[in-house]
């Protein structure tokens, strides 16, 4: 059974984006700076993975251009790109994958491990606190197009 809200419950953030008694403005300002940065890490991370997709796309493109030159009779120039381009690490030692993995099991698994237990230490492990209250202070009650909740 579905519980019913009144009016003045959907005009309230859903109670997994209100602060937790207790914390203070500074903690909630410091919690969502922390948030910010993570945030940044995370598309980051997106350009990382673009990246490593751009650079899979160059290298398919290349074997096909080394072909297309081999028939075209260019050989030694087919043969240098071959050995000397085709298939290379990007960084000594690595292909973009393995920058990945190593990326994703160092420094963005250690930032993602501390900003959650920051959260779960000092408000619960709620998350976009300061942008939650910082919809309430912007939103004009009342109006259709501001809801609280969908």
């Amino acid at each position: 059974m579905n519980a019913v809200l009144n009016h003045d419950d959907h005009d309230l953030p859903d109670p997994g984006h209100r602060r937790p008694a207790g914390v203070d403005d500074a903690t909630v300002l410091a919690l969502g700076k922390l948030s910010e940065a993570f945030e940044v890490v995370e598309e980051a991370r997106g350009l990382l993975y673009a990246f490593h997709r751009r650079i899979g796309t160059a290298d398919l493109a290349l074997g096909r251009a080394v072909e297309l030159l081999q028939c075209a009779g260019h050989t030694d120039l087919a043969d240098r790109l071959d050995r000397e381009l085709l298939g290379r690490n990007v960084l000594e030692g690595r292909w973009t994958f393995q920058v990945l993995e190593e990326y994703d099991a160092g420094y963005y698994a250690t930032f993602k491990s501390l900003e959650q237990e920051a959260r779960e230490a000092l408000v619960g492990g709620r998350r976009h606190l300061y942008e939650a209250e910082w919809k309430e202070d912007e939103r004009t009650h009342g109006h259709p197009d501001h809801t609280a909740l969908p």
